[in-house]
């Protein structure tokens, strides 16, 4: 019989590999913090503060990491942040 803490390393194992991926979104010079906003609430489904906070951090600080999750989750997102005008990489 498996020991309670066996069991939980496992969860905790499969979940760090199953979500370390994650978007990282990272300034331009051309897009408008609305249209930044708008598109991380369309496609991250970010609540409006988030998406205004990741916004004025990828200004000032370069980058942000938008979304985190599987590369299976991630992929169409990034895609859709790319056909917006956004620069974005999964890491």
């Amino acid at each position: 019989m498996e020991t309670i803490e066996k069991v939980l390393e496992e969860v905790l194992i499969e979940e760090k590999t199953g979500n370390n991926n994650e978007i990282v979104l990272f300034n331009d010079d051309v897009n408008t913090f609305d249209h930044v906003i708008e598109t991380l609430i369309r496609v991250c489904h970010h609540e409006p503060l988030q998406a205004e906070q990741c916004a004025l951090l990828v200004h000032y600080k370069g980058k942000c990491t938008v979304k985190t999750g599987s590369l299976d989750e991630l992929k169409p997102q990034r895609s859709q942040l790319l056909e917006a005008g956004l620069s974005a990489e999964i890491v």
